[in-house]
């Protein structure tokens, strides 16, 4: 049974009364949850993920150190707790040699870990290193607000921080700037989200229906052997559809039997 520990932390409501948010900062996790609440969490924190059995003495002990440490924290780090015994799957994904072993996870990533039972000030350490400098989490509050002026405040404080590239890439889009957008991309590593945002910006009111797009791919196929920029727009638009789109696999079929 799923048991999440959760700490109190008073907010302002929109008719100026307090009330109680809970911040989970302590959760069981199983084999079947890991993915979610580890490795893809939609909030980003940091995810310390402590691997225990009830057998472990050491185990018993470091514990209540781990919850205590990171209820402190406020929310700002999460503490996920897995039985070994109850679930290989994930103690095979840290490939577990002994335990009490404690991962930090941040973004899908392991950047931090201990093997063994550590005291509270060694705790404490391993913790804090998890934490946002004050300068990233005015980066994030930034990029939170989302609009322009503050998004551009955010790069002047963090040039490369791919969220606040990406908002503002749409903006610059949507505001008749494609130019601009791409310059800006060109900052980071290309992902799917970039050439996303990029074939927004090459496409224009090419991609503005995605029902239309079709028509324009059909138009363009006979052109991509020979012609580059053909073959990008087209290529872009395939980028719109999206990969879910049944229609973006059909299509890369087509271009692939066009150009061999």
């Amino acid at each position: 049974m799923r048991k999440d520990h959760a700490t109190g932390c008073a907010v302002t409501n929109g008719n100026g009364r307090r009330a109680v948010s809970l911040l989970f900062v302590t959760i069981d996790v199983t084999d079947a949850t890991f993915e979610t609440d580890v490795l893809t969490r939609a909030d980003g924190l940091p995810v310390v993920v402590d691997l225990w059995a009830p057998w472990c003495g050491p185990c018993l002990t470091l514990g209540p150190i781990l919850e205590k440490v990171v209820d402190a924290t406020g929310g700002k780090v999460v503490l996920a707790k897995v039985n070994v015994d109850e679930n290989p799957e994930t103690s095979a994904v840290f490939r577990v040699q002994g335990i009490p072993a404690v991962y930090a996870v941040r973004d899908g990533q392991v950047v931090d870990g201990f093997v063994g039972a550590q005291g509270e000030a060694e705790v404490q350490a391993f913790v804090d290193g998890l934490l946002p400098t004050e300068t990233e989490a005015e980066v994030e509050q930034l990029v939170t607000a989302g609009d322009e002026a503050s998004l551009r405040a955010a790069l002047e404080l963090s040039p490369d921080h791919e969220g606040a590239i990406v908002a503002l890439g749409e903006l610059l889009v949507e505001a008749g700037q494609p130019e601009a957008a791409l310059e800006l991309l060109t900052r980071i590593p290309e992902t799917a989200t970039t050439r996303r945002v990029a074939a927004l910006a090459r496409s224009g009111d090419a991609g503005a229906d995605a029902d239309d797009i079709p028509v324009k791919l059909d138009e363009l196929l006979g052109r991509v052997r020979g012609d580059d920029e053909a073959r990008q727009e087209f290529v872009d638009l395939l980028e719109l559809l999206g990969p879910d789109d049944p229609r973006t696999a059909e299509y890369r079929r087509k271009l692939t039997a066009h150009l061999f």
